[in-house]
């Protein structure tokens, strides 16, 4: 005769919160000067990851049941050996690691709802911008206009960088026109013979002219 005790109670539980914060920023602003700022639509992408896992340590997926000699031959009611284990029986502990594994992705898209006054907006960055691009220009004309003007005063004059000098391409592209003054120079003349009548036609005279 035998029996088998088994007492044991297993009990577990487990409660997991997960949750996804989605955070909404402002909206973007662009701002283009002279105080205007415009604010368009904002997209927000948010990928998350989650996982759990739970495990018990060591792991036993088996335990070794002892059976006891539960006999009583005299039959007067006491266990003839108490406390006598016959053999063991393989049981199994249901013991098992878990895991979760959570991949997504959260999207908001928010825009303003006054859509005349993100027109409204739009036109004036656009017209600070054509005034920038223009002010821009003038200060390039004016640099030019300058830099015509100094170069050709200092081209009539003999005045410029020598052509290995690495400023000499400021200057390159002035060109002077009309120009009416002459730098002092000097020539020379050579001398030349001129046989001229002196008086009659019968009678003429040898001279020379030139510089000597």
């Amino acid at each position: 005769m035998s029996a088998t005790a088994s007492p044991i109670a297993n009990s577990s539980g487990s409660v997991t919160n997960q949750a996804i914060q989605v955070l909404q920023g402002p909206y973007i602003t662009n701002t283009y000067g002279n105080g205007i700022q415009c604010q368009g639509a904002t997209m927000n992408i948010t990928p998350y990851v989650t996982g759990t896992a739970s495990a018990q340590k060591p792991y036993e997926p088996y335990y070794m049941d002892p059976v006891y000699d539960m006999s009583d031959l005299d039959e007067d009611g006491v266990l003839d050996n108490p406390g006598n284990i016959l053999y063991h029986v393989p049981t199994r502990t249901a013991q098992k690691d878990n895991y979760n594994l959570s991949v997504g992705v959260s999207a908001t898209w928010s825009r303003p709802l006054d859509k005349k006054l993100q027109e409204q907006c739009k036109q004036a960055a656009d017209a600070n911008i054509a005034l920038m691009n223009q002010t821009v220009a003038n200060k390039r004309l004016d640099f030019e206009i300058a830099r015509l003007k100094n170069c050709g005063s200092l081209i009539k004059e003999g005045i410029s960088f020598h052509p290995k000098s690495p400023y000499y391409s400021i200057c390159a592209d002035v060109v002077v026109q009309n120009v009416n003054n002459i730098a002092p120079h000097a020539h020379d003349i050579p001398l030349k013979e001129v046989i001229i009548p002196s008086g009659d036609a019968s009678t003429l005279k040898e001279i020379s002219i030139g510089n000597k």
